[in-house]
């Protein structure tokens, strides 16, 4: 039996990321354990910075119509669909990155040295090189979401002896943590699939799962594609139990 693939970001990443698992022939369920919401801010001039920095379509989605005002400017992203939201709302996108915004830091050309970071309240620190100032503004919450009946009883269900969870960050490896741990649910029988070496590590210092596997790239394309060889491997081993 091909595992249940486990999708918990929020939306509408979740549904971009089930349709592209379905797609593959997946088994795919969706339930969004974070809810984007937007948070007041104080927004810069326009001429005050060069370009901006983006790590998630969420600050465009919910940054609000102070964004009006920078039609026409700049943007360094991280991820396609980023990208694709910025160009959706007028901006000009020099360069997109896979992985974090630390990466896309060498990518940021000498004429845009004053860097506006629209970012969420939970956010990893970023340590730019000499000449560069990275000014933030904190436009959008995730906000964590208990959850839901139906994946607690799926991950009781004995029919399925495994699973794989898509962890595309670390708060929501973290969040899943806690939320297992609170209603005493199993892990064992799950294979975590991570975004990057960073969330494999909150997911190790846990422990308790059925293996722990890092995605080749920091994509949600590549996720899927170690998802699917993960589920081939499981249906010639029956994905038994490891130390982990």
């Amino acid at each position: 039996m091909t595992p249940p693939i486990l999708v918990i970001r929020p939306e509408p990443g979740a549904s971009h990321t089930l349709d592209a698992a379905r797609a593959l022939g997946l088994a795919a369920h969706s339930f969004p354990l974070f809810a984007a919401m937007p948070r007041a801010w104080d927004a810069p001039a326009p001429d005050s910075f060069d370009a901006l920095l983006l790590g998630s379509a969420n600050a465009l989605r919910h940054g609000g119509p102070a964004l009006a005002d920078y039609i026409g400017k700049p943007a360094y992203c991280v991820g396609e669909a980023t990208t694709r939201v910025a160009w959706s709302r007028g901006l000009i996108v020099e360069a997109t990155g896979e992985g974090g915004l630390q990466d896309l830091l060498p990518q940021i050309i000498p004429d845009h040295p004053r860097l506006l970071r629209l970012a969420g309240e939970k956010r990893v620190a970023l340590n730019p090189p000499p000449g560069m100032e990275i000014a933030e503004r904190v436009v959008y919450a995730s906000l964590p979401l208990p959850f839901p009946p139906e994946l607690a009883r799926l991950l009781l269900t004995s029919a399925l002896p495994a699973f794989i969870l898509l962890l595309h960050s670390g708060e929501a490896a973290r969040h899943f943590i806690a939320e297992t741990d609170r209603l005493a649910l199993p892990r064992h029988q799950i294979t975590a699939i991570t975004i990057g070496p960073r969330v494999t590590e909150i997911c190790t210092q846990a422990g308790r799962w059925s293996a722990i596997h890092t995605a080749p790239a920091a994509s949600d394309a590549a996720m899927l594609a170690l998802a699917a060889q993960t589920c081939q491997i499981g249906a010639d081993r029956n994905l038994g139990p490891q130390a982990g």
